[in-house]
């Protein structure tokens, strides 16, 4: 029997495939669990019809994450930080603090989405990639100052 994923079934197929599988396995777990439906003529035109929806909604996404990309690669963010002898940092500035500094000049960014390998421990510019996307990666200029 022809059936139509639903959700990802391990073993078996993804979300939105469409493959055959014994008629007892649909007809007794996947149908009744919702996990999949019978692949008729209207089901595959519901189908098609989500991947087009899903497909503009993913390309929108990505445009937002364009522009949004050259607003935050346009900002330098200053951050102010105790620092000793030779520029060196008290402590270190990391992903949260840069994130806070981006919340206060109203720019939204996840801690966890700044792509720092290690926290920076000295003064002067950084260039630290942010992922706003999965295809979408800025890049912010980080000046950290002496307080």
């Amino acid at each position: 029997m022809k059936v139509i994923f639903l959700e990802d079934v391990k073993g078996k197929g993804k979300k939105g495939e469409t493959k055959n599988v014994s008629e007892g396995y649909a007809r007794n777990y996947l149908i009744p669990n919702q996990l999949a439906v019978e692949a008729t003529k209207g089901n595959m035109k519901n189908l098609e019809a989500q991947k087009k929806s899903e497909q503009k909604k993913q390309e929108e996404n990505l445009a937002e994450a364009e522009v949004y990309k050259a607003e935050l690669e346009a900002l330098e963010v200053k951050i102010t930080a105790k620092a000793g002898e030779g520029g060196r940092l008290f402590g270190a500035i990391s992903t949260k603090q840069i994130a806070e500094t981006l919340a206060k000049m109203k720019k939204k960014v996840d801690k966890r989405k700044i792509m720092l390998d290690e926290p920076i421990r000295s003064l002067g510019y950084t260039n630290v990639p942010i992922k706003i996307h999965p295809e979408v990666i800025a890049t912010v200029k980080v000046h950290v100052v002496e307080e």
